[in-house]
């Protein structure tokens, strides 16, 4: 256990934006009563809850631990967030399954990717021996990410476009909104304590992460949600006139 310093006001901010993401959404879904929709607000507000209890453990100083690290003074290693992430990323994964409607095979070969991809950074931030090898493993996790990149813009696009034409639409704004920001984790990672380089403070570290954090569960949360009845509508026309107007 480490206590956090001037990056604390980060991680409190992170605390109350995954909050107020939780409460939004849970108020959100309190009227819906259409099955489908409520897989999507349970999935969805259950996201920034796990990251709301990630951040409130980072803040208070129970989710870091101090570690020395070789050419290194100790260097504070926030577990909890890579805890956040081995939830709450395959959770988005699966709302984005959902939206394309893939097969439960392809959903868990995903996940697995995914768990590599996660274990990998944590990996590397938690090896002693010095920057080569904490490289590696981001290599490693590196390399799951761009798998799943493979996978999101081939697979799983082509599916939602099958689908109907405003799912693929949907789809095609999550599936940005997820690797666009994703792709942003390891450059932050490999410039901060991460990588072991420290190119950038910590408190600008954690800072990059609370913005990304807010974008990738709250951000996408809200666009997922907002589009329900775009989604509902496609999946199920009420008529032949809105097959054919999709």
């Amino acid at each position: 256990m480490a206590t956090p310093g001037s990056e604390a006001t980060w991680l409190w901010v992170g605390f109350i934006g995954m909050l107020l993401g939780t409460v939004y959404f849970a108020v959100q879904g309190r009227g819906s009563t259409d099955p489908e929709q409520q897989t999507y607000y349970i999935i969805t507000t259950i996201i920034p809850a796990i990251a709301a209890a990630a951040y409130l453990a980072m803040a208070t100083g129970l989710g870091v631990i101090s570690m020395p690290i070789r050419g290194a003074a100790g260097v504070d290693i926030y577990w909890a967030r890579y805890a956040d992430w081995l939830l709450t990323t395959p959770l988005l994964i699966i709302d984005l399954a959902l939206v394309a409607g893939v097969r439960k095979r392809m959903i868990y070969k995903l996940l697995v990717i995914d768990v590599i991809m996660i274990l990998g950074g944590l990996a590397g931030s938690m090896m002693q021996q010095g920057a080569v090898i904490r490289i590696a493993w981001w290599a490693v996790s590196t390399a799951a990410f761009i798998i799943l990149l493979y996978y999101l813009l081939g697979e799983f696009s082509r599916r939602a476009r099958n689908r109907s034409t405003a799912t693929g639409v949907v789809f095609r704004r999550l599936r940005n909104i997820t690797l666009g920001l994703w792709a942003l984790y390891p450059l932050v990672w490999i410039l901060g304590t991460g990588g072991g380089f420290g190119m950038i403070t910590i408190t600008t570290e954690i800072m990059l992460y609370v913005v990304l954090d807010i974008g990738t569960k709250v951000g996408f949360g809200a666009v997922l949600l907002n589009s329900q009845d775009i989604l509902q509508t496609a999946d199920h026309p009420t008529s032949k006139g809105d097959i054919k107007s999709q």
